[in-house]
């Protein structure tokens, strides 16, 4: 048996006004989707828990069958591990955004104008980390460069009661004032954000990219704390060798943590301009060679929520269609072999809110040799309406793995 998720980052949505009142999974143009949902059980799960933030990271731990009340350590360490971050005990680590702040003075009145720095280039991006931690860096903060704007800072000794350090996704457009952290033990990571502004406004890669019309990479913004991780082996868990096939530090992070493997893929990106179909042959070559369960995390339909992108996120679950499960679903008949998919996304990332929200998300499990009846095609409504609920996140996988 050879199984394959196709984690839709983000898909779930609210109805938005400008798809006529429509979420994008009811918009898309998905057959492939559509044709395993006819035949497979659907319904709604829980994936945030009552009482968890609901972030890339808890959703995806739960969807795996980690229990995030048991082992979410924090969204920075697993990054971390996937950069190949030693961690000791007692460090702390924070996720460094490179964004894009307004000109306004002062620091606090300045607007989170964009928390990617416009897609700024792993190239570019590298070289601005090097320099910070040529400037910043000392025995107590050290910066470490990952994937475009997602980069860490391990803190010697640091701690974690840090008040509220607000992921700079959840506030675009908006003034930074309200969502600066008031906890003394904060300020002096506030510190090195707010110096981090002078300092990257004059740096010649922003220099060179405001010339170009481009946003510039002129702050750091530090989240997402936490501790070392403590993930299980994924293999002792369900008995199955796994694969994570991410664009993302998050989601390798979490592969390395629990013992599976995370090939990188050139040109994945984690947004619409992704090597959609890299990934999707990343997965095969991975259950072509000694794995059971491929896990194929696509960040796109995430992203376009972010950005208030609908149109976009049509697009994504369409590609995601067209272009990663069609390759899935030739490459898994090939190999002659019973075989099982599950697609879901991770949470809802409502284009209304622009940020990550913790309704229940719709999921389809299709079994080659044990088809049932589904519904004509698959979205937040119809999952629901088949009175299909899973409460507990991480049960999820173990039904996945374990029922016939």
């Amino acid at each position: 048996m050879k199984y394959a998720v196709i984690l839709c980052d983000g898909m779930a949505d609210y109805p938005v006004p400008a798809l006529g009142g429509k979420t994008p999974m009811m918009c898309a143009n998905k057959p492939n989707i559509d044709a395993l949902a006819q035949k497979s059980e659907v319904g709604l799960v829980r994936t945030v828990a009552k009482g968890l933030k609901p972030g890339s990271d808890v959703a995806n731990m739960s969807v795996l069958g980690f229990d995030p009340r048991k082992y979410y350590t924090g969204r920075s360490p697993l990054e971390a591990a996937s950069i190949g971050v030693q961690l000791l005990d007692t460090d702390v680590t924070l996720r460094t955004n490179l964004v894009t702040l307004s000109d306004d003075e002062p620091y606090e009145n300045k607007t989170m104008v964009d928390y990617c720095a416009g897609d700024i280039s792993t190239a570019e991006a590298a070289e601005i980390m090097r320099d910070v931690q040529a400037h910043f860096g000392n025995a107590q903060f050290a910066f470490y460069p990952g994937v475009s704007y997602r980069h860490c800072l391990v803190w010697a000794n640091g701690t974690t009661d840090l008040g509220d350090m607000t992921p700079p996704h959840d506030i675009s457009g908006r003034v930074i004032k309200d969502y600066l952290s008031k906890s003394e033990n904060a300020a002096p990571l506030l510190q090195i954000m707010k110096d981090s502004c002078a300092f990257l406004s004059k740096h010649p890669i922003n220099l060179k990219r405001v010339a170009e019309g481009k946003r510039p990479a002129n702050s750091l913004w530090l989240w997402g704390e936490g501790k070392k991780p403590l993930l299980p082996d994924f293999y002792e868990l369900f008995g199955k060798k796994g694969a994570v096939i991410s664009a993302v530090d998050l989601l390798k992070g979490i592969a390395k943590c629990a013992g599976m493997e995370a090939p990188v893929v050139e040109g994945a990106t984690g947004y619409i301009d992704t090597n959609f179909e890299g990934k999707a042959h990343a997965a095969l070559d991975a259950l072509k060679n000694g794995c059971d369960f491929a896990y194929i995390h696509l960040e796109a339909p995430d992203e376009c929520g972010h950005r208030n992108e609908p149109e976009n996120k049509v697009r994504a679950i369409e590609m995601i269609d067209s272009r990663v499960l069609s390759i899935v679903l030739e490459g898994l008949e090939q190999m002659d072999e019973d075989y099982k998919i599950m697609i879901l996304p991770d949470h809802p990332t409502p284009i209304v809110t622009q940020t990550h929200a913790s309704d229940p998300v719709p999921y389809l499990i299709y079994h080659k040799n044990a088809e049932k009846a589904g519904v004509q095609s698959i979205d937040e409504e119809s999952a629901k309406a088949t009175g299909v609920f899973i409460e507990n996140g991480p049960d999820i996988m173990r039904k996945f793995l374990e029922e016939a």
